[in-house]
């Protein structure tokens, strides 16, 4: 493995992911990967879901979905959903480790992996769910240029709403909330360490 992932995995595991508590809330369970993989240097995957759809339509995300009953854990929905709507079998992905759990406004309450993907993979991106693969580089997000934020009522309360730029593309939402979140650990990490010179 790459020596930047290594990093990345020694940071997440050193660092345990918080769990939501917010009593009287009932939120459905979810989950999503944050793929990684390193092409010159590290990047990261997002998928664009088509303008139709009932719910997220048009906003960019990370693969990911609705926990299945079927589902023994949040790992096994996150997994089982990049096959789904990537095609990258289970046993392609490195997982790496975890994120915080965040709520959303939809009321699901989402865990987020972080995880290693083949940087060649011909994906096989399922039409009902995925409009467009994007694929950023990580120094592009972690440039304060395409960083912004707001203040925004949430439930009630003001809350800071957290947009990242790329090109036509912006990231924001829960996919914003998380991806800051990965950002915070790896700073120091110096992804440069990663890429194939």
């Amino acid at each position: 493995m790459e020596p930047f992932f290594e990093q990345l995995r020694n940071r997440l595991q050193a660092i345990p992911p918080k769990t939501l508590n917010l009593p009287g809330l009932v939120l459905r369970e979810a989950a999503v990967l944050v793929p990684l993989f390193i092409r010159g240097e590290p990047q990261v995957l997002f998928t664009k879901r088509p303008e139709n759809l009932r719910t997220h339509g048009g906003q960019i995300s990370f693969p990911g979905g609705a926990r299945d009953e079927t589902d023994p854990t949040p790992l096994h929905t996150a997994l089982r959903e990049v096959q789904e709507e990537l095609g990258i079998p289970p046993q392609q992905v490195e997982v790496l480790g975890m994120l915080d759990e965040i709520p959303t406004i939809t009321q699901f309450r989402v865990v987020p992996f972080v995880g290693v993907i083949p940087p060649h993979f011909a994906y096989v991106a399922n039409p009902g769910e995925i409009e467009e693969i994007i694929e950023v580089p990580l120094s592009h997000l972690l440039d304060p240029a395409y960083q912004r934020s707001e203040k925004r009522e949430v439930f009630g309360r003001e809350r800071d709403i957290y947009f990242y730029d790329y090109g036509k593309h912006v990231i924001w939402g829960a996919t914003a909330r998380i991806l800051r979140d990965l950002l915070h650990v790896i700073p120091d990490l110096r992804p440069d360490r990663g890429a194939h010179q």
